[in-house]
């Protein structure tokens, strides 16, 4: 590991000062291939990139095809075009009601947090949030007021769920985060307050006592993380899953199927079985979406419900995620539940092909 001054390593903010940011220092932690090298020039000016020394320690040194280093260096695929590439296409900006409010669903809202991360994951949907190019779609620095957000969530008595997300929202200071929190509980048809953060799996050193403390006195708080390979599952992230969980914190994985990664079934089963064992539930497995700068990570429909198939019947009901899309109509299911009717009623089909038929004569 490389030596790097004044890091305290297992101090958050220092891990957050000392992000890997330049060839040179991402040169200390591997070895840098050509193309690597090309895309992190051609990232200039556009699209941001940093890797927490943390995170960049669980990076194969020689591996190029190391699932951490293509979650989190440059690809120059991420600078070709693709059909049907969209900058939003989960209509973050059709929705936008407010500066950080985002109303796609009837009962629950996206608050924005921010657009900062400590890794800039290079899959990321909301990619436009990491981008270094003129008309950026929201401002959500800390300057920014919030007063407009906070009214429009007063003023929807049917909102009943908040989920905060960016960017990062634990890139914020325990008493930044309180005050928001705070805030929200005060108005009284807010039931549920989620959080969605990678820090977990990118800087797990951030979920320290003291903040699932904080979080504790505003219950009942949810926090959905994001583990995409087992190899990501340490015990410094299992030790911050834990510390929300010992809290009262439920703690959900939303995976991303992504190509290269985790899109075959090994892998999704073992990333699955490490969840269960350190107590995170598998919540989402999302489709990839066809994000401009993203679309070289996706794989087709088929592998994903190829996928699910050989998880089915094959480990713990509660291992398998929801195989979802998500589009501009919201999230659409792509793995189905094998039931198919007719006029009598429906046949059910199990894991291994068998049928059963349940007549509507029955009761069914």
């Amino acid at each position: 590991m490389p030596k790097t001054q004044d890091l305290v390593w297992s101090d958050w903010r220092s891990q957050l000062q000392h992000r890997i940011s330049t060839l040179e220092g991402l040169q200390q932690w591997i070895n840098v291939t050509p193309e690597e090298a090309a895309a992190i020039q051609a990232s200039a000016g556009k699209y941001r990139w940093s890797i927490t020394p943390y995170y960049a320690s669980l990076m194969d040194r020689n591996d190029p095809n190391c699932p951490i280093r293509l979650q989190s260096v440059p690809a120059l695929q991420e600078f070709q075009s693709f059909p049907g590439a969209d900058p939003d296409p989960v209509g973050d900006t059709q929705y936008r009601k407010t500066n950080r409010v985002v109303h796609k669903y009837p009962d629950r809202i996206v608050l924005l947090v921010t657009e900062v991360c400590a890794v800039y994951c290079r899959h990321c949907t909301r990619k436009f949030h990491t981008t270094d190019l003129e008309g950026t779609y929201f401002e959500t620095s800390e300057a920014a007021s919030w007063e407009q957000d906070f009214e429009y969530i007063a003023s929807h008595p049917e909102i009943r769920d908040v989920l905060l997300t960016g960017g990062d929202p634990l890139t914020y200071s325990d008493e930044k985060l309180e005050l928001i929190i705070s805030r929200l509980r005060k108005i009284p048809h807010v039931e549920i307050i989620r959080i969605g953060s990678r820090y977990p799996v990118l800087l797990p050193m951030r979920i320290t006592p003291e903040f699932c403390a904080m979080l504790e006195k505003y219950h009942p708080i949810w926090l959905n993380t994001h583990f995409n390979h087992p190899k990501e599952i340490t015990p410094e992230a299992a030790a911050a899953c834990d510390r929300l969980l010992r809290h009262g914190i439920p703690v959900q994985n939303q995976s991303v199927l992504l190509k290269g990664i985790n899109d075959d079934l090994e892998t999704m089963r073992s990333l699955l079985h490490e969840l269960l064992k350190i107590r995170v539930r598998p919540y989402y497995l999302y489709h990839c979406d066809n994000v401009t700068g993203v679309s070289h990570f996706a794989t087709s429909v088929e592998k994903g419900r190829e996928i699910m198939r050989g998880l089915l019947g094959h480990t713990t009901g509660f291992a398998v995620p929801q195989y979802i899309v998500t589009t501009k109509l919201g999230k659409i299911p792509l793995w189905e539940t094998q039931v198919h009717a007719d006029e009598q009623g429906y046949w059910l089909e199990n894991y291994q092909g068998q049928t059963l038929h349940l007549a509507e004569s029955d009761g069914y």
